[in-house]
């Protein structure tokens, strides 16, 4: 598996804990890397997603909302929720990282922790948040 994969992963699944816990503060991250082994590298970029999404969130949640209709985010599963955010985020604020890369990537991961149904959903959201950003 690809580092930036692995760090996604990691980034989603620490998402999903802070939510979980209802714990973001700067500790957190720290105690889910000593339950979870990975690269320096995989840690840093998995750490900025994590911080990223986490400091934008009220704008990406908003992103999000105005391309779901009928749902609420607070209704939508946890784990296609924070794949959401997490690929939002890289959408809106990370022009490093190619578009069609990040919904790739998010698309792919929804398909393998998400419901058979994450994929198809997560990739119809995150299309139309880029649709929105290109005509920008």
């Amino acid at each position: 598996m690809r580092k930036r994969t692995r760090a996604r992963e990691f980034a989603l699944k620490a998402l999903y804990q802070i939510e979980m816990t209802k714990d973001n503060c700067p500790d957190s991250l720290a105690t889910f890397w000593s339950d979870h082994k990975a690269e320096e590298d995989v840690k840093e970029f998995a750490a900025g997603l994590v911080s990223g999404t986490i400091e934008n969130l009220k704008k990406i949640d908003e992103v999000i909302a105005r391309h779901t209709d009928n749902w609420e985010i607070s209704r939508m599963a946890k784990v296609d929720r924070n794949i959401m955010r997490m690929a939002a985020y890289e959408l809106l604020f990370r022009d490093d990282i190619p578009p069609r890369v990040s919904i790739n990537e998010a698309v792919d991961i929804a398909k393998k922790y998400g419901d058979m149904e994450s994929g198809k959903f997560v990739n119809g959201v995150l299309d139309s948040i880029k649709g929105e950003i290109d005509k920008k």
